[in-house]
């Protein structure tokens, strides 16, 4: 009887339609979101990676959609997915994945035609659960224009998982500091958004950013 039953559903999967076959496969082929430990390798050879071949795996903008779903409000009125505007702000690369204690990667991006709105993503690959942030910047439009070097940006933090502001990862700091120096932008405001949208402003300079108002100080004291 169990041999009846084996044959009876083979012939029925041999009767359903090849598009229907397609998606059943699709779905028990779809890659795993929750293992990142495939994302470690782009960061060989070190020291600068791999990070164009680490954005163009198949697995990539499937993590950004199944971690980026929190709701935005900073690119073109909210009307797109947060992880389509990730997805645009890695469109031009800067070229490194940043690998930090052997767990935390990071890389850097920017809007194509628009570089000035620059992106960050960090990833804790080997934490005991996934944890990924997106950064944005994003122009103010208010004051210089964009292409000034004095221009002042916001800075948006999207959050995988809830992060207590008063306990930060200092491996996230470190990377926003070194993305802030070595792409130097005046940070007017910055605002950490958990995964239900709820904000928080927080100051800048806690989280490794050159505050506005301390860029101009220095520049005053320079000039």
């Amino acid at each position: 009887m169990r041999c009846l039953r084996q044959l009876a559903a083979a012939a029925l999967l041999l009767t359903i339609a090849p598009g229907v076959r397609a998606q059943l496969n699709l779905k028990h082929d779809k890659p795993q979101v929750e293992d990142l430990s495939w994302m470690w390798q782009y960061t060989q050879p070190a020291p600068t990676g791999r990070e164009m071949d680490l954005v163009q795996d198949a697995r990539f903008p499937l993590l950004l959609e199944h971690y980026f779903q929190a709701p935005q409000t900073f690119w073109n009125d909210g009307r797109i997915p947060l992880f389509k505007v990730a997805e645009r702000y890695f469109g031009v690369l800067f070229g490194q994945v940043v690998a930090d204690e052997e767990r935390y990667l990071t890389i850097y991006g920017c809007v194509p035609h628009l570089c000035p709105d620059q992106g960050m993503l960090w990833v804790d690959v080997h934490g005991p659960r996934p944890l990924l942030v997106f950064a944005a910047t994003n122009w103010t439009t208010q004051g210089k224009p964009i292409e000034d070097p004095d221009a002042n940006f916001n800075l948006w933090i999207f959050c995988s998982a809830p992060i207590d502001i008063h306990k930060i990862p200092k491996s996230l700091i470190r990377s926003i500091s070194n993305w802030n120096s070595t792409q130097p932008q005046h940070i007017e405001s910055a605002v950490l958004v958990n995964p239900d949208g709820t904000p928080h402003v927080v100051p800048p300079a806690s989280l490794g950013a050159t505050p506005a108002s301390e860029a101009s100080t220095t520049q005053k004291a320079h000039s």
